[in-house]
């Protein structure tokens, strides 16, 4: 079946006021003019469509070439719901479930008390396994490759019972697409090709760099002391790794259309990656069941599997005005994806400019998107 297509439409026919989603770009193109930004690329979509995505700034931050139109991001931790939606895939074909032990699957990982891991675990941040490694710096100095860092994971003690708190962890991530190997014998990198991205036309998608579209890329602004090594974000080994919490490559273009699919209750066109019932239980807290969780964690910070929910009263990325159903993800490189089922809306904007640094600029954004949206 070939890839659907991807609908394009204009910004009041899917109910955007032109006007106030003008602003958006606006403020992107000022930000880049005055270098606070080096690069972003842009999207918005509504009800089945997308409005012509955009990009702004540099190719690299410290030149002055203008961004290619088929530049391609690093989006971060936007990996993280993509692995996850790998791993729901297999639940699906009924080849694992939430509920069972992660060293079912990988059983040198039953060591120190990680014997009580479940994948759920690992899906919404309640695991105790920590965010990255005490060693991360030294194994990506060395160039180790993604079975060395699950090889430490398994080594490691958890920082506190399973399901008992929540503590954003990148490594339970990691454990994710070691399952994903174990059970279909396959990378994750070539699963999420085979699975989602060739079925939905993500052609310029993938898990690590595909090294003939490597001049697509654009840079991220590094702090100097990062510069100095060669393993940082824009490092051939970096980018090549391809970690299942944190690497994948994509444009906006593209990954509108996972956007699309997630708003479709699983589905693009006539193409189906998920069931109704997996998107469902993916964007519906699934804190709430856990008993042992303190009440303000299960109430105030959600997380749904992979997908963090709308947190209000807290300084998140989503910004001031989403509803109660809005869900998604942002990147230590600067970027955002979300989606509120109840508008049909999308927003993506994938910048250069690391997180850390920003002045809350994915947020202003993502306020003037939100306000342009109409009944």
């Amino acid at each position: 079946m070939p890839p659907p297509e991807l609908p394009l439409a204009r910004p009041e026919d899917i109910g955007f006021q032109p006007a106030r989603l003008r602003r958006a770009a606006d403020l992107l193109t000022e930000w880049v003019k005055k270098d606070r930004i080096p690069a972003a690329g842009f999207c918005v979509g509504r009800k089945g469509k997308i409005v012509e995505p955009r990009v702004f700034g540099r190719q690299q931050p410290d030149q002055p070439g203008l961004i290619r139109p088929d530049a391609q991001f690093l989006v971060a931790s936007i990996t993280k719901p993509v692995t996850v939606t790998a791993v729901m895939l297999l639940v699906e074909r009924g080849e694992l479930a939430l509920e069972d032990f992660a060293a079912h699957y990988v059983p040198r990982f039953a060591q120190q008390g990680k014997e009580a891991v479940r994948i759920l675990h690992l899906m919404n941040h309640t695991s105790g396994l920590p965010d990255m490694l005490p060693n991360n710096d030294r194994l990506r100095a060395a160039h180790q490759p993604f079975s060395a860092f699950v090889d430490e994971i398994c080594r490691l003690p958890l920082a506190f019972r399973p399901g008992t708190q929540v503590s954003y962890q990148s490594m339970g991530t990691a454990m994710l697409a070691e399952i994903v190997h174990q059970v279909t014998g396959s990378t994750l990198r070539e699963f999420l090709h085979q699975e989602i991205f060739q079925p939905l036309g993500m052609n310029s998608t993938s898990l690590g760099w595909q090294p003939d579209k490597k001049e697509r890329i654009a840079a991220i602004r590094l702090a100097p002391e990062l510069q100095k090594n060669d393993w940082n974000w824009n490092s051939p080994y970096w980018l090549g790794f391809g970690a299942s919490w944190g690497g994948l490559i994509t444009t906006p273009a593209d990954f509108s259309r996972f956007c699309l699919m997630m708003l479709g209750g699983g589905t693009l066109g006539n193409v189906r990656i998920l069931s109704p019932a997996t998107v469902r239980t993916m964007t519906s807290n699934q804190l709430s069941s856990l008993p042992e969780l303190a009440e303000e964690e299960r109430r105030c910070r959600p997380w749904g599997l992979g997908w963090r929910l709308n947190w209000y009263h807290h300084p998140s990325c989503f910004g001031d005005l989403l509803g109660p159903r809005a869900y998604g993800h942002w990147g230590a490189t600067g970027t955002l994806c979300w989606m509120d089922p109840d508008t049909e809306a999308f927003m993506l904007l994938f910048t250069t400019q690391p997180l850390a640094d920003q002045e809350r600029f994915l947020a202003r954004v993502s306020n003037v998107v939100a306000a342009a949206l109409q009944p």
